[in-house]
């Protein structure tokens, strides 16, 4: 798609940290940005603050008559339990849908790949049943399909792994407190940077006939002890306490498998195409 014939004004609906970052990239591609927040808190120029709570219909009317070719829906629950996500991101998105004077014809649904079930290790894409194993998948579900049924025009929903980077090193602490991994059976992870999480949000309203869903993660899952392992040399610490599980074999594995592949399809170029160059580099900035 020509960059010229681009959608221009997009309202970026819960604007938080990956919220801005996906916002910075959209304005630095020409968009004009809108962040919807809560706080009163100002956006960092060009992005504009519009203030508004997506739980509370009324407040919504401060959207006006603005028309947004783009919508991305990226909000954050007050809290983890079933009633706050199913009144933010089900609530929130009808809330929202319905406040819009002028549909827009392309959003984009931040979801997350709870919605996939433990496949003993198995790869699994976009075409894979879906399997919540929790609330927390099963409302997000129910929230993308709300958004399929919605009308909207081009609608994707990028379903993202766990995100890290600069203010989430969970894994550093992990390491550092020699926390242990799971072994036995060996756990499957997936990740990705909250950088590329925001490029893959700026990339798909570019695409000029983008599919209904994506999963966002690297390229290379990995067991639960790999990664510690990594991030423990990396930190100049011992990684034996990680290494041999680490190795551990396939067989009746854990967690998710999960494949990137639409998204590298669609010529989305990663940043930080697996842990090692991710977590190298956060690393590296914990310690200077």
């Amino acid at each position: 798609m020509n960059a010229s014939a681009a959608p221009r004004r997009c309202l970026i609906a819960g604007c938080g940290d990956l919220g801005l970052r996906a916002g910075r990239k959209l304005a630095a591609a020409g968009w004009q940005v809108d962040g919807l927040r809560r706080s009163a808190t100002a956006l960092p120029p060009p992005l504009a603050l519009l203030r508004a709570d997506l739980t509370d219909a009324a407040s919504l009317r401060a959207l006006g008559d603005t028309r947004y070719d783009a919508v991305v829906f990226t909000p954050t629950p007050d809290q983890r339990d079933a009633d706050a996500y199913r009144a933010i991101y089900l609530d929130g998105l009808v809330n929202l849908l319905g406040a819009l004077v002028h549909r827009p014809e392309r959003v984009v649904f931040v979801g997350s790949t709870a919605v996939y079930g433990d496949a003993d290790g198995n790869w699994q894409d976009e075409a894979s049943l879906p399997a919540p194993a929790a609330w927390n998948g099963e409302l997000l579900l129910e929230a993308e399909r709300a958004l399929l049924d919605s009308g909207v025009a081009r609608p994707s929903v990028l379903r993202l792994a766990g995100l890290y980077g600069p203010g989430r090193e969970a894994l550093l602490r992990r390491a550092r407190a020699r926390q242990p991994c799971r072994s036995a059976p060996p756990h499957w992870t997936c990740r990705i940077h909250i950088d590329d999480a925001a490029g893959a949000i700026a990339h798909l309203l570019q695409l000029a006939q983008p599919e209904s869903h994506y999963i966002g993660i690297d390229d290379e899952p990995a067991y639960d002890c790999a990664v510690l392992a990594f991030i423990a040399e990396a930190l100049g610490l011992d990684p034996g306490a990680y290494r041999l599980a680490a190795a551990a074999p396939l067989a009746h594995a854990s967690g998710k498998r999960l494949s990137n592949r639409r998204l590298r399809d669609s010529g989305y170029d990663f940043a930080y195409p697996s842990f090692r160059q991710g977590y190298g580099a956060l690393c590296a900035g914990s310690m200077a």
